[in-house]
């Protein structure tokens, strides 16, 4: 009978453990699971579920290897401590589309008025969940006996295997970029070593993993210490001086103001038979001849938002990709500024918020919002139609959102349909051209004419826009601010660029920028500009006050404007001379953007 009873308590000991390792998974599938609409790492991916079962696996053997009542109290330590996160996870994910970081318990005091209301206001299958794991938890805490004495060499077996299995997980990832590039944001290995954005890091790396890393990265990852000269040099650059006032501050003060980001728009497809509503605006606009959005393989759209939003562009002197900086300090950002006035503040594109972590660093810059076409059309019926930049003025919640009446507005919208392959055969050159030619009827076009035929379709809903501001008594109070995002070097076919650009030289990246107003008289500004000033050009037209040192970029319509411009080279421009040549003006700009960003300086000064 002893040796029945002897044997029942080990079948149900090896019960409990089992138990305990898929009662584990099931918690993170389950959470991974809630994330599904997160656009990265599917539930069947090896590397999470092999970062989930090697911490399960290892939290079972050091749970087998103790003695009975320290078994116990490191099973309940164990399955409390990732209980409440995973309660913590499903509440702040099911009310705000972003899991948990440990980064906010810095910012806890901002939110300490409301967590209250945010508890009792979360979904009840979470805490539904959450009593069904307590429950199955409680009744294999029964079955875990424990050993009648510790075992330390099978526990260090345990960390040894554990090791080896932890090694093989990250191997799962591969090997990711070294270089910069603009895809790092998709690449497993690249988000891992990052760790700056928290759905990717908990879809890639499973609950046990995400925490255990996201707790390394916030609070014990060492910091890069700034040398001594870095910082002299820095403070050499930043005071307090508020921006100098010029004949044009405050001349829209009070607008509703809407930033135009226009994918791949280059000079030459801004015209009247292809684009003629943007024509249109630009004839009445106050137009900056000489504007450049520079290049980098780091994402060149994504850089064009980074650098209008912050008035800092991409780092020259180390490789970082500015999405995964979305931990730095932005109070100074285009949006917390005209949200300071009272301002509603909101983007509007196609794409996913996991696309260039968008989702994340919108929130970091201050944005209400980042709305985007996939989550609202892909699982509909008419097919790539979230890819046509009319839908962006169609759909009736992005409209909504868009003119709202009320309190003044701040929309950021990215246009996407002049997107790379230009080709008929697919993607959106083949939805536009077949809207154009009717099924079957597509004739053989070069990629120019696919080109020309998407920016016709960004065209038409400027022609929303702009109609849409007129039905919603919005025309005469809306300031329009236009730019690309960078010149059209995605085409493959670059003879077209030979045919329209007429340099080889960095000045290829010469792209439009204007601001359009209806009471705003015509008129060129010839200075040379670039992503950086559009920031402070905009908030002094608005009257907004800001610090001039704070932001790389200055006011183009200012009398003590810079007068040059640069590139990821480091050559520069000044409108008349193009210099491959060391500038001492250009190296410290650069230097103080790079410095800036590498050592979140604002967190430090503001």
């Amino acid at each position: 009978m002893e040796e029945y009873y002897e044997f029942t308590k080990k079948i149900l000991n090896v019960f409990g453990l089992v138990g305990f390792i898929l009662l584990l998974w099931a918690m993170d599938l389950t959470l991974r699971y809630m994330g599904q609409r997160i656009d990265f790492c599917k539930l069947d991916t090896i590397t999470p579920n092999a970062f989930t079962l090697t911490w399960a696996l290892f939290f079972a053997w050091l749970i087998a290897s103790l003695k009975g009542k320290l078994s116990k109290i490191i099973y309940w330590v164990v399955f409390i401590i990732y209980w409440l996160l995973f309660l913590t996870h499903g509440v702040y994910y099911s009310l705000t589309n972003f899991f948990f970081s440990f980064h906010l318990t810095k910012m806890a005091s901002e939110g300490s008025s409301y967590i209250l209301s945010t508890i009792v206001s979360a979904p009840k299958y979470i805490y539904g969940l959450g009593f069904l794991f307590l429950v199955i938890a409680i009744i294999l805490s029964f079955c875990i006996q424990g050993r009648e004495k510790n075992h330390p060499i099978i526990i260090v077996m345990g960390f040894g295997v554990f090791l080896v299995l932890h090694s093989l997980s990250v191997k799962t990832m591969g090997t990711g970029n070294t270089e910069l590039s603009w895809s790092n944001f998709e690449e497993p290995k690249n988000v891992y070593d990052n760790f700056s954005d928290a759905n990717k890091g908990v879809k890639l790396a499973g609950l046990y993993e995400y925490t255990v890393r996201n707790f390394y990265v916030t609070f014990l990852r060492p910091a890069e210490e700034i040398s001594t000269e870095d910082e002299a040099f820095l403070q050499s650059y930043y005071d307090k001086t508020g921006a100098p006032t010029n004949e044009y501050t405050g001349l829209f003060k009070g607008k509703n103001v809407i930033f135009l980001q226009l994918e791949g728009m280059d000079d030459w497809l801004l015209n009247e038979k292809d684009t003629p509503n943007l024509y249109k605006l630009r004839q009445q606009s106050m137009n900056f001849t000489d504007h450049y959005s520079t290049y980098t393989g780091g994402g060149s759209t994504f850089n064009s938002e980074f650098s209008v939003n912050t008035g800092f562009t991409t780092p020259l002197t180390y490789n970082e990709n500015v999405y995964s900086l979305n931990h730095n300090d932005f109070s100074q950002s285009l949006a917390h500024l005209f949200k300071n006035l009272g301002y509603r503040v909101n983007a509007f594109h196609m794409n996913s918020p996991e696309f260039y972590s968008r989702g994340v660093n919108y929130k970091n810059w201050g944005y209400d919002n980042y709305f985007n076409l996939i989550d609202i059309m892909q699982n509909s019926s008419q097919g790539l139609d979230y890819e046509l930049d009319r839908q962006l003025i169609l759909d009736e919640t992005f409209n909504k959102e868009m003119f709202k009446s009320g309190e003044p507005f701040l929309d950021y919208i990215i246009t996407y349909t002049p997107h790379t392959p230009f080709t008929t055969t697919e993607g959106i050159g083949k939805l536009v051209s077949t809207m154009k030619y009717g099924e079957g009827n597509v004739p053989d076009l070069s990629e120019e004419e696919v080109v020309r035929l998407e920016v016709s379709e960004t065209d038409y809903m400027v022609g929303l826009l702009i109609q849409a501001l007129k039905d919603n008594n919005l025309y005469d109070n809306t300031v329009i601010v236009a730019f690309a995002d960078h010149y059209l070097y995605t085409i493959n076919d670059k003879s077209v660029l030979d045919k329209y650009k007429n340099t080889t030289d960095q000045r290829i990246n010469h792209t439009p920028f204007f601001i359009w107003s209806s009471d705003l008289k015509a008129q060129e500004v010839d200075k040379p500009s670039m992503q950086v000033d559009i920031l402070p050009t905009t908030l002094n037209l608005f009257g907004v006050e800001y610090t001039k040192s704070y932001y790389i970029g200055e006011d183009v319509l200012d009398s003590s404007y810079r007068n040059f411009v640069f590139y990821t080279d480091h050559a520069w421009y000044d409108g008349t001379t193009y210099s491959t040549s060391s500038s001492e003006k250009v190296e410290n700009l650069i230097k103080k953007n790079d410095l800036t960003l590498r050592y979140n300086y604002f967190a430090n000064i503001n």
